[in-house]
């Protein structure tokens, strides 16, 4: 794509646009002036759709006028509402639906989904992750390590970028399980990386670390909603991702599952267990043993938060109606656009740590700051500017094809270079 440095350009292509019309069905955050933010960071926390009050209005109105029969005759009945979500939801990471649930939150899941897919033998005991992965992520592998009596200091393998760069090269991703491939129990990736939007090749580490013996599972709290994750064909054992930041549910809303199907029906597979997890036609008999419904539901712990589930079934209509494939081609689009314009700035005191690819990454660009020390960052946001600081000297910004446009994208980068010049 040919692109050009002129805000008469991006207001063309902002005219071309055939999403254009999304941008009107979000509440966009203003300014005391009366004019809307650059809203760049649905990497932290998607806008809130128009129609989210509405569906949300409607389970309070159940709730108010049928009480607990809303679980039964409620407009959206309260029992299968989490099945309201999955097909929509499946869509969006590339999967079957028998592998896609709406439950508890990102930690929750992930701890949950090592319990079954971590189990240590003999000298098999090791986790592979990234060495600069999202602290949640290092936080909960530490505790399942340390939960089965190892020390993490041993028993925890990080992926480093090489010295003097910023991204994981695949072939050092290769020759780690090679060598110690056959001592890892669990791999376990931030499929798009939290810092430098890597997006990493799923289907080729899977494969790899399959024929090692090695279990798998991603972390796609910054994929979902965000990049092709093709999570079935991608022969993961499992994912997990949050819903608040490019699937735009609300602010700490309910968190997505993915169990490969050829775990489905697996009874004897070890797992943490509740009642909702439970065989659906036994499960009010309330004396039965615990018997899985046959895939990822029988993780399910506990009766999910009606509220929020709304506040994601509105935000799955959405993205139903613009297509994943095609908010895709305009995420490439309008990313490639503000990797060019940023590229016309003067050189030597920023840099983009982003995978130049467009492939290996998603709509984020992280901009990494020469002696930095957030009074850019500061300053852009001053002028009215909505985007991330991640220490030690990276500021990221994720244009949503959503409801983000070229024009924007182009005003951004103009007040960065005037503050820069400042």
């Amino acid at each position: 794509m040919t692109y050009q440095p002129t805000r008469e350009y991006a207001q063309n292509q902002d005219e071309k646009d055939p999403l254009r019309g999304f941008r009107e069905r979000f509440h966009l955050p203003h300014q005391a002036n009366g004019e809307p933010f650059i809203y760049l960071c649905g990497n932290s926390l998607g806008l809130q759709p128009k129609s989210t009050k509405a569906a949300i209005d409607q389970e309070l109105l159940d709730w108010q006028n049928l009480g607990v029969e809303g679980h039964l005759h409620a407009k959206n009945p309260w029992l299968p509402y989490h099945e309201f979500l999955t097909e929509k939801m499946a869509e969006i990471v590339g999967a079957k639906p028998i592998e896609v649930v709406m439950m508890n939150t990102l930690t929750v899941n992930l701890h949950l989904m090592m319990v079954s897919f971590y189990r240590p033998e003999g000298k098999r005991t090791k986790i592979l992750m990234e060495a600069d992965a999202f602290p949640s992520d290092r936080y909960a592998i530490s505790s399942q390590l340390k939960f089965h009596g190892y020390d993490p200091a041993e028993h925890l393998v990080e992926l480093k970028a090489r010295d003097g760069e910023v991204l994981i090269r695949e072939e050092d991703i290769a020759r780690v399980l090679e060598e110690q491939g056959a001592e890892i129990a669990l791999v376990l990736l931030g499929n798009t990386n939290y810092y430098t939007g890597q997006f990493f090749n799923m289907p080729e580490i899977t494969k790899l670390a399959h024929a090692q013996g090695c279990l798998v599972g991603f972390d796609c709290a910054h994929g979902a909603g965000n990049v092709p994750l093709n999570l079935h064909d991608s022969g993961a054992d499992f994912a997990v991702w949050c819903s608040y930041k490019y699937i735009n549910s609300g602010p700490g809303s309910v968190s997505g599952c993915f169990v490969h199907e050829r775990h489905a029906h697996d009874k004897e597979l070890p797992r943490f267990t509740g009642w909702w997890g439970h065989n659906k036609v036994t499960r009010f008999g309330m004396r039965d043993d615990f018997d899985p419904i046959p895939g990822v539901e029988a993780w399910q712990l506990s009766n999910p938060p009606i509220l929020s589930l709304a506040a994601i079934k509105a935000s799955l209509e959405v993205f139903a109606e613009a297509g994943m494939n095609n908010l895709r081609q305009k995420s490439l689009a309008l990313t490639g656009y503000l990797e060019y314009l940023v590229d016309q700035l003067p050189g030597g005191k920023i840099s983009i740590i982003t995978p130049r690819d467009p492939e290996r990454r998603g709509c984020q660009l992280s901009i990494q700051v020469q002696d930095a020390d957030k009074s850019l960052y500061e300053a852009i946001s001053a002028a009215g500017v909505i985007a991330d600081w991640r220490e030690p000297d990276v500021i990221r910004v994720a244009p949503v094809p959503l409801y983000n446009t070229f024009t924007e994208v182009y005003d951004f980068v103009k007040i960065l270079g005037e503050k820069m010049r400042q």
